[in-house]
């Protein structure tokens, strides 16, 4: 199947979450998703923030319906906002499709903790999306949706074991994230093979934007204002980079392209830009041992146990 992602399929009548929306690979992600037709709803931490990025896809998408986008206030490194925002999602009922997209790319200096008491960077990408991915999977099951998981390319250039996700020893920011990803990929990959042992009609996909900058990115008003040294800077790297609007391309299409299965692993062409291929994963992100271990931890860590049972018997 042709797959363009400058004019995707009619999304009409689909729903859609997108977290961390208000600026970056969100924010693009929830713009191309209201250009082809779907409900977005739209979260972030701050809801000024929010607001501005609904602002800015009301004057970029003119022809949206007014209600395109609806906000939805959720930190994915607090459980309680967690649960509240997973409450709110499944009043509304069916739900087409996840994107677990918030984190934190530019992890703190030294270790950090929740209120939770969890490592930042480990909470906020990766445990937070299981927890509200888990709490989802009716809304997901009975819209036979999908779930799709933001890895990154930085999981093949270090493919850390995650054997001390907390960082608790020998923590460095460039760890605390790469594991975090490591992290997020293999909870994705063990979310597929979960689902499909319990016969749920849920996707779970993983995809990733490659190389993609601020700085090559278009400017939007309160959404995405770079400096010109941060322009010039990232300019710099135009063989390799790419801007978070055609970082998005893979992420939207691992969650709306109807060709792509559970399991499967997206990203851009060349592995750091271009069009959405489908790719093969770091091994330690595929192993089904690494994969159990992690759903364990974080199982235990937010007390969430996934409903497959319940939703197994979703009719829909």
């Amino acid at each position: 199947m042709t797959w363009d992602p400058r004019t995707l399929p009619d999304l009409s009548g689909r729903v859609y979450l997108v977290t961390g929306s208000n600026a970056g690979l969100g924010y693009f992600a929830s713009e191309q998703l209201v250009r082809a037709g779907a409900h977005v709803l739209m979260s972030a931490r701050h809801p000024n923030r929010l607001s501005a990025a609904r602002a800015a896809i009301r004057r970029r998408v003119p022809d949206a319906a007014p209600d395109a986008t609806e906000p939805l206030i959720l930190d994915t490194s607090n459980l309680a906002s967690v649960r509240s925002a997973a409450a709110s999602v499944r009043g509304k009922g069916a739900l087409d499709g996840v994107l677990l997209n918030a984190g934190i790319v530019h992890a703190p200096k030294t270790r950090e903790t929740t209120i939770d008491g969890h490592e930042v960077v480990f909470a906020t990408n990766a445990l937070g999306h299981y927890a509200l991915a888990g709490e989802l999977l009716p809304a997901l099951a009975e819209a036979a949706g999908r779930m799709v998981w933001v890895g990154s390319m930085s999981t093949s250039l270090t493919p850390y074991d995650p054997v001390d996700p907390q960082l608790v020893d020998g923590y460095t920011p460039w760890r605390a994230y790469v594991q975090s990803k490591v992290a997020t990929t293999a909870l994705g990959f063990e979310a597929d093979r979960r689902l499909r042992a319990a016969g749920i009609p849920v996707a779970s996909i993983v995809a990733h934007p490659g190389y993609s900058t601020g700085g090559r990115t278009p400017g939007i008003a309160g959404v995405n204002e770079p400096s010109r040294a941060k322009r010039f800077r990232d300019n710099l790297q135009a063989a390799m980079a790419q801007s978070k609007e055609h970082g998005a391309w893979p992420l939207v299409r691992a969650l709306t392209d109807p060709g792509i299965e559970g399991g499967e692993f997206w990203g851009p062409r060349t592995g750091s830009r271009g069009e959405p291929r489908k790719q093969t994963a770091s091994r330690v992100t595929r192993d089904p041992v690494v994969g159990a271990r992690l759903w364990d931890v974080a199982e235990t860590a937010t007390g969430v146990r996934w409903p497959f049972e319940m939703a197994a018997r979703v009719r829909r």
